[in-house]
């Protein structure tokens, strides 16, 4: 008898969803991947990649599989940013979801499990989602921009190699700002962040490439670092 008690309560209980926010880069604008739902509640409605948490597993698995079972995508990086409560966010049940954004390099996708499809938009494009995933997105969007000062965010978006224009536009695109294209090649070989791939530069119609330096970051950001612009 106890067996079959072992996930009842006298009490109400929510259950668990998680909803990812989902960051890709065309090499001008940045991008969120979005699934058209193809089940109520919001048939036919656009939404973040999600859905209920499994009794085996963390919340970050179930966002890493819901992810892949939606889309198609695996993310290399993933991060948690909020939970979010609100009591009628969710009109089948109680419902609080853990979220997460993830950032990959721009690639196909396609619809499955129950999405009927899924498609990039650029962030001026979304259309309204279904439940609270507005919000979401936004609080996304603000979380990225925060967190690029901090950590090396923006190169999960790029090639292996990139030039320092390509490097420019991303963190023109993410920060929603211009900046000088002098003054962001001179801080950001200054912070030798960056090591320049194409030494021998004999084609000079060929941009200089660089690869992102990961020691030396991890070295400045144990010294308190934090990039400004």
């Amino acid at each position: 008898m106890e067996d079959k008690l072992i996930y009842r309560y006298e009490y109400p209980h929510p259950s668990v969803t998680t909803d990812c926010v989902i960051f890709g880069f065309d090499g001008s604008r940045l991008k969120v991947l979005l699934v058209e739902r193809g089940v109520e509640p919001f048939k036919g409605k656009w939404a973040l990649p999600g859905g209920f948490l499994r009794m085996d597993e963390s919340a970050e698995q179930g966002a890493r599989r819901e992810l892949q079972e939606e889309t198609g995508l695996a993310a290399a990086y993933i991060k948690q940013f909020h939970t979010f409560t609100e009591p009628q966010r969710d009109p089948r049940e109680r419902v609080v979801t853990i979220a997460y954004y993830a950032l990959v390099k721009l690639q196909e996708v396609k619809g499955g499990d129950d999405a009927a499809r899924a498609e990039w938009f650029a962030l001026d494009e979304v259309p309204a989602l279904a439940f609270d995933h507005d919000q979401i997105l936004r609080m996304a969007t603000q979380e990225l921009r925060r967190q690029i000062h901090f950590e090396p965010v923006g190169f999960e978006l790029l090639p292996e190699e990139f030039t320092v224009k390509e490097l420019q536009l991303l963190y023109e695109a993410i920060l929603d700002v211009r900046f000088d294209r002098r003054n962001f090649y001179k801080k950001m070989l200054h912070l030798e962040l960056l090591t320049q791939v194409n030494t021998d530069h004999a084609n000079r119609n060929q941009p200089y490439l660089f690869r992102f330096n990961e020691e030396k970051y991890n070295e400045l950001k144990q010294k308190g670092f934090r990039l400004e612009f």
